[in-house]
């Protein structure tokens, strides 16, 4: 592909696709015990089969549908089939309480849902009274009598009617394969979608909440299409043909919504569904992907255990890891090599970095790695081992894709230059500000704070940074998140957060200290360590550190988890309420 095509919609896009290249691979996902292909054809099928029998189920143009399901085959074609029928999917996360979904079914007014499972239906029902349900997998009218309608609990719940276009009798919740069982081809359904508009509201897609309540952020299609030109621009030195993609983000989050749902399969890539975070380790080793996303979370973890491992082999091993590591540094710093190097470093590439690439399955061309900030050591540590790592930077209200990387050019404590397109300047007190077709709408139902977010095109990210010479943008902090301490220092709380991090034996650190003579850490120790390594690790990370920047006390909290509210399903820590959480706490460390 020389250029990236012209699209009018995304909607357009995938079934301008599925028409051109029907036999080539698209998805592909492990069931009946064996992983399973679909082709671009059948994709287009089962989508137009999918968006003429919502549509005759009652679905219309603006209404919202959520989607609450992992990530598998069927959630492009949900998107796309509503997207091509005008209606607006909202990816909501499969991790969410009642509350959860019901805020958001409240705040957007859906009118339906579609779910991967009967797991979801109760949670959804106690939340909303919703008008229909559409059930990917068992359809609910198989379960016992007994357990139909039943709650968190065991609640009773009433599950209203809904008038379906169909001969069956009237039933709130429908069956995923009576839906995409028209055999038509999908002419219609593509011609019709080739008529919407760049600006016609795409997706709403909800914050994670990590500094309040979730807002919806309203993507038109020329955003996320505008995200996809511009990452076509900025791997176009990688070459990229008949790659392979290993997709276990959630699709909800709008990086993985951009990236793994549209912008890969667009130039061709095979997208594997991971049957699951806790299945990561070996879908690596299985469908050795050639392209990846991370967040920082994963690499930090990855690295935890390579350095524990080789804390555990005999010495002459872990001389052998230290001098490849070394090596390696030195290249990413592009420091010369002496004879000597040279010579040895084609031996520890076989030795050491090999066996390292071997646990992302070994064909990895780049890792993305956005979502949060990556320590630059973090980040070092993969490059020196061979892992080609490109940080990124962006958030939901734009698309979400704002800068990256370049591959030929890494800088690996910077996120990377702008995009192709999009406009990027600092105000005067720092922040970040964009401009561009990547720019959201605005916030569902809420102008003060679409008012509050962009003036005069300009999207007001809420973060602070810095461009360099060459272009390169480096994030400092959240605006609102700066430690301001007693004596008027700021710290950034995310650099020392990172850095603690990125020690194996701390697993999670949030540190506070505003309006406070100095900084105190709530920590959560890696797996197999100790309050007494942890301590340890702390010390370590001060000698790298500010005076101001330090450390003073620390105290042992347990882990932050999705389970209670204190991260985020993309592994964000929610700092604030993590500090909420811990108000006693903190308060004994003063």
């Amino acid at each position: 592909m020389d250029s990236y095509p012209t699209w009018p919609n995304l909607a357009a896009m995938m079934f301008g696709l599925a028409r051109a290249e029907p036999k080539r691979r698209m998805l592909r996902a492990f069931r009946d015990g064996k992983w399973q292909s679909i082709t671009w054809g059948e994709f287009g099928r089962r989508t137009a089969s999918l968006a003429r029998n919502l549509r005759a189920a009652g679905i219309a143009a603006g209404d919202r549908v959520a989607i609450v399901s992992e990530n598998r085959p069927e959630y492009p074609m949900a998107e796309t089939a509503l997207m091509a029928i005008r209606a607006v999917p909202v990816p909501t996360y499969t991790t969410n309480t009642v509350s959860d979904h019901a805020h958001i079914l409240a705040d957007c007014g859906a009118r339906a849902a579609i779910v991967s499972s009967e797991a979801h239906v109760a949670k959804l029902c106690q939340a909303a009274g919703l008008e229909l349900i559409v059930v990917m997998d068992r359809a609910r009218e198989s379960l016992p009598p007994d357990e139909r309608g039943k709650g968190e609990g065991g609640a009773d719940i009433a599950l209203p009617p809904f008038p379906l276009a169909h001969a069956e009798a009237e039933r709130p919740i429908l069956p995923w394969s009576s839906l995409t069982a028209d055999s038509a081809p999908p002419d219609d359904i593509a011609l019709e979608a080739a008529g919407i508009g760049g600006e016609t509201l795409a997706c709403l897609i909800y914050t994670s909440g990590t500094g309040g309540v979730p807002k919806g952020v309203m993507l038109p299609h020329r955003s996320v299409l505008s995200n996809c030109r511009g990452a076509f621009e900025l791997l176009r030195p990688l070459n990229l043909h008949d790659e392979i993609y290993l997709s276990y983000l959630p699709s909800s989050h709008s990086y993985e919504h951009t990236v793994g749902q549209f912008f890969l399969p667009s130039i061709g890539t095979e997208i594997v569904y991971s049957r699951g975070v806790e299945h990561l380790a070996a879908d690596l080793l299985t469908v050795r992907p050639t392209i990846m996303t991370v967040v920082p979370r994963v690499l930090e973890v990855i690295r935890a255990r390579i350095l524990t491992q080789v804390a555990r082999q005999p010495g002459w091993r872990s001389a052998l890891f230290q001098r490849a590591m070394e090596i390696g540094l030195k290249r990413v710093d592009a420091r010369p090599l002496t004879l000597r190097e040279r010579i040895l470093d084609p031996l520890l590439d076989r030795l050491v970095r090999t066996k390292v690439r071997a646990r992302f399955g070994g064909r990895l061309v780049a890792a993305c790695s956005g979502g949060a900030r990556l320590d630059p050591e973090v980040g070092r540590f993969f490059l020196a081992l061979g892992l080609k790592i490109l940080q990124g930077y962006g958030q939901t209200e734009a698309g979400p894709i704002v800068s990256a990387n370049p591959p030929e050019a890494i800088r690996i404590d910077t996120v990377g230059h702008v995009l192709e397109g999009v406009e990027l300047r600092i105000a005067d007190d720092g922040e970040i500000l964009v401009r561009g077709d990547l720019v959201m709408h605005g916030y569902w139902n809420r102008p003060d704070d679409t008012a509050a977010a962009i003036e005069n095109g300009w999207l007001h990210t809420g973060d602070i940074g810095v461009l360099d010479d060459d272009g390169y943008l480096r994030v400092t902090d959240r605006k609102k998140d700066l430690i301001v301490l007693s004596g008027g220092e700021n710290v950034s709380p995310a650099k020392v957060e990172g850095m603690l991090m990125a020690e194996a034996e701390i697993g999670q650190a949030v540190v506070a200290g505003d309006g406070r003579a100095g900084l105190t850490a709530l920590v959560v120790p890696a797996e197999g360590f100790d309050d007494v390594a942890v301590a340890l690790a702390v010390n370590r990370t001060n000698h790298r550190l500010s005076v101001t920047e330090r450390i003073r006390k620390h105290a042992i909290v347990p882990p932050f988890t999705i389970e209670n509210g204190l991260l985020t399903p993309t592994q964000k820590i929610r700092r604030l309420m993590v500090i909420r959480a811990n108000t006693k706490v903190l308060a004994g460390l003063h």
